[in-house]
C-alpha cells in the first residue's frame, strides 16, 4: 500500500511564511517604481479622468472579468503554462501600444490587459498545483484582483483578498465578480489614468501594465501559496492566514 506523505513540520511551514511574506512585500516595489515615473501619487490619478470615464469604468470593468475569466481558460487549451515573465513581457508591450493614443486607446486596451492578467494568475495556480478549471479555482483567480493594486500596497488593505471560502459553484464565481468589479474598476482607472501621462504616453503605459502585471502575480503566489501550505501541512486555512497577516502587518504599534 502507497504511504501518504508526511504533514511538514513546523521549521518548514515557517520557512514557507517567511517566503510568501517576502514574496508579499516585493508586490509593491514595481508600483512605487511607476509612481516615481508618473511623478504623481496613487490618490490624485483617479482625478485625472473625465467623468463620464469614471462613471463607466465599473460597468466596462465587470464585462472585462467576465469575458477574461472565460478566455483566459479557453486559451489553455491553444497555449500551454507560461513562464511569468512571458506574461510580463506581453502585458508590458499592450501597455506601451495602449498609451501611444492615450485614453482612448488605453481603453480599447483594458479588456486584453484584464485577460491576459487573468492567465497570469491561472499559470500561478498550476504552478502550485491547482487545478484553473475547477470553480473554486476560478473563484481564488477572481479572488486575487480583490488584492488593492500596485499604487495602494502601503494602506494595508492588499490584504484584504486573502480569506477562506465554502464550497463553491459556477454561481458563486459569477457573484464574486459582481463584488470584485467596483474595487478592480478602481485600481484600472488608476491604471488608465497612469497611461494618459502627457509626454510619457507608450513609456507610462508600459511601465504600468508591468507593475500591475508583476503586482498581480507576486499576490497570486501569496494566495495559492498559502492554499498549498495548508495543504501539505495540514493545517486550517484559515489558521495560517492569520499567521501570515500577522507576521506581514506586525505589531499594531509598529503601525503607527
Amino acid at each position: 500500500m502507497e504511504l501518504l506523505d508526511a504533514p511538514i513540520g513546523p521549521d518548514a511551514v515557517e520557512a514557507r511564511l517567511t517566503a510568501l511574506a517576502a514574496r508579499h512585500a516585493r508586490a509593491g516595489n514595481a508600483g512605487i517604481q511607476l509612481l516615481n515615473v508618473i511623478g504623481g501619487q496613487a490618490e490624485t490619478l483617479l482625478q485625472r479622468l473625465p467623468d463620464g470615464v469614471r462613471r463607466e469604468l465599473a460597468e466596462r470593468t465587470d464585462r472585462a472579468l467576465r469575458m477574461a475569466m472565460e478566455a483566459a481558460h479557453r486559451s489553455r487549451g491553444l497555449v500551454g503554462d507560461n513562464p511569468g515573465w512571458m506574461s510580463r513581457a506581453l502585458t508590458t508591450a499592450m501597455g506601451g501600444l495602449g498609451g501611444m493614443g492615450g485614453l482612448p486607446t488605453a481603453l480599447a486596451e483594458l479588456p486584453v490587459t484584464v485577460t491576459v492578467l487573468m492567465r497570469a494568475i491561472q499559470d500561478v495556480a498550476v504552478e502550485h498545483g491547482f487545478d484553473p478549471a475547477e470553480p473554486g479555482v476560478q473563484y481564488d483567480c477572481v479572488q486575487v484582483f480583490a488584492a488593492a493594486g500596485p499604487l495602494d500596497h502601503d494602506d494595508g488593505s492588499d490584504l484584504a483578498f486573502l480569506s477562506t471560502r465554502m464550497a463553491v459553484t459556477g454561481t458563486a464565481v459569477q457573484a464574486l465578480i459582481a463584488r470584485v468589479a467596483p474595487r478592480l474598476a478602481t485600481v484600472l482607472g488608476q491604471k488608465l489614468a497612469a497611461q494618459s501621462v502627457p509626454v510619457l504616453g507608450a513609456a507610462a503605459g508600459a511601465a504600468t501594465n508591468y507593475a500591475y502585471t508583476s503586482y498581480y502575480q507576486q499576490m497570486a503566489h501569496v494566495h495559492f501559496g498559502l492554499r498549498r501550505l495548508a495543504i501539505e501541512a495540514d493545517r486550517d486555512h484559515a489558521e495560517l492566514i492569520g499567521e501570515f497577516r500577522a507576521r506581514v502587518e506586525g505589531p499594531a504599534e509598529s503601525r503607527g
